[in-house]
């Protein structure tokens, strides 16, 4: 089975805007083994079930050590979630390199080009069905996404010219970062973003009653 590319497909146009100088070939090696140790592991993830793979396995499909391994992941849940602070750098490059376009609208313009495709992606399925079904995977990935809320809320706080820790770019940041888990299983997952981020540009207001 192939890796799940959709990953990185949606993501490289925020990818190439984050990468400043030309990564030489030291650095394209330690990505292709990064890459390839991320693809041995969701590959035997699918197939067998997470937590019946070892990280040994791992190491010897992608044909490295363990030590080699633990350079690159920090633990097993990681592996899984390889592109971790790609997605961060994607968000705050959303807020700062918007232009005249406001906040709200950047990071509803961020999220239709980068998650959007990712939610429709035929192999989400199966990417979505294993960390479901995977107690560990789901609780990694509330926190990582979550992770991200101190570094988002800074970086709209700055281009707001207010505190770092300022309660409103901290909710907002808080609140964009749920969209992913509130989305999950929609029908329409573009309608559902849309109508999240309208809430959060024109504040909420009381739905008509079920009749």
């Amino acid at each position: 089975m192939q890796r799940l590319n959709f990953l990185s497909d949606a993501t490289e146009p925020y990818t190439r805007l984050m990468t400043q100088t030309p990564v030489g070939r030291r650095e394209r090696k330690k990505a292709a083994t990064r890459q390839a140790i991320a693809d041995a592991a969701l590959r035997l993830f699918l197939e067998h079930g997470y937590d019946r793979v070892s990280l040994r396995e791992i190491a010897d499909t992608a044909d490295v050590s363990t030590t080699t391994l633990f350079k690159h992941f920090s633990g097993k849940e990681a592996l899984v979630f390889d592109q971790e602070r790609d997605n961060e750098a994607q968000l705050i490059a959303a807020v700062r390199g918007r232009g005249g376009q406001d906040i709200v609208g950047a990071l509803r313009d961020h999220f239709l080009d980068a998650y959007l495709p990712i939610a429709r992606h035929p192999q989400a399925a199966e990417f979505v069905a294993l960390v479901d079904a995977t107690p560990a995977l789901r609780s990694y990935a509330e926190r990582m996404w979550t992770r991200h809320t101190d570094s988002l809320s800074a970086a709209i706080a700055e281009e707001c010219g207010a505190h770092h820790d300022d309660l409103s770019c901290v909710a907002l940041a808080r609140f964009v970062l749920e969209i992913p888990a509130l989305v999950r299983g929609r029908p329409d997952p573009r309608a559902a973003i849309e109508a999240i981020f309208d809430i959060l540009a024109r504040g909420w207001v009381r739905p008509d009653p079920v009749r």
